[in-house]
């Protein structure tokens, strides 16, 4: 479990301006250092272990640089049935994903983790959201995937984004989707001595 003693300086291990936006949006002062950890994970097929061992590795890689604060790694998987769905690697895969999205559920998982750099103390957690694609034509997803927004997103849409018209909806947590689990993060940041409202 990790403990406080450096709460003063939170350090955010990704360059997602979607995880920034939302840390700026429940007032918590932070800086941001990305991690550069691969996220190849060859033997793990369960989508909450891979989730919490990516937000894992990302936060223990920032922490051994930096040596000192509170650093928070995150990852989010899209999952269809049994397919992982990451971020695409160029037009006719973003396609191909979205395609078999629509008309159909799947599931949004996020792992986190917050790592003391000093003592390399941890705690991780994940959330998991249900959501509802409407049905598309070929015409609609295409349209969607030459504005340019899938294309550094898991699963090819951003629901915060243009993206918010393709979905149906959603049961869990809304944050979840969009990369950040707030409500979750901040039990795990309360437990730790960090208070958001005081």
């Amino acid at each position: 479990m990790v403990c406080a003693t450096n709460r003063s300086r939170l350090v955010l291990a990704s360059a997602s301006p979607r995880r920034k936006m939302l840390l700026e949006q429940i007032g918590l002062s932070f800086v941001v250092e990305p991690s550069d950890v691969s996220e190849d994970v060859a033997g793990l097929t369960d989508p909450v272990q891979i989730c919490r061992r990516l937000a894992s590795d990302k936060a223990r890689a920032v922490g051994s640089r930096i040596g000192q604060g509170l650093v928070l790694g995150a990852d989010t998987i899209v999952v269809l049935g049994n397919q992982i769905l990451g971020k695409p690697s160029d037009r006719q895969e973003a396609i191909e994903m979205l395609s078999s999205l629509a008309g159909r559920a799947h599931q949004v998982f996020t792992g986190l983790a917050v790592v003391d750099a000093s003592s390399g103390a941890e705690t991780v957690d994940h959330e998991v959201t249900d959501v509802w694609m409407r049905e598309l034509t070929r015409r609609q997803v295409e349209a969607y995937v030459d504005s340019g927004e899938p294309m550094d997103k898991a699963g090819s849409y951003a629901v915060q984004g243009l993206g918010s018209v393709l979905v149906e909806r959603i049961e869990g947590c809304y944050y979840n989707v969009v990369g950040l689990p707030v409500p979750k993060l901040v039990r795990m940041l309360e437990t730790l001595g960090i208070s958001i409202l005081g």
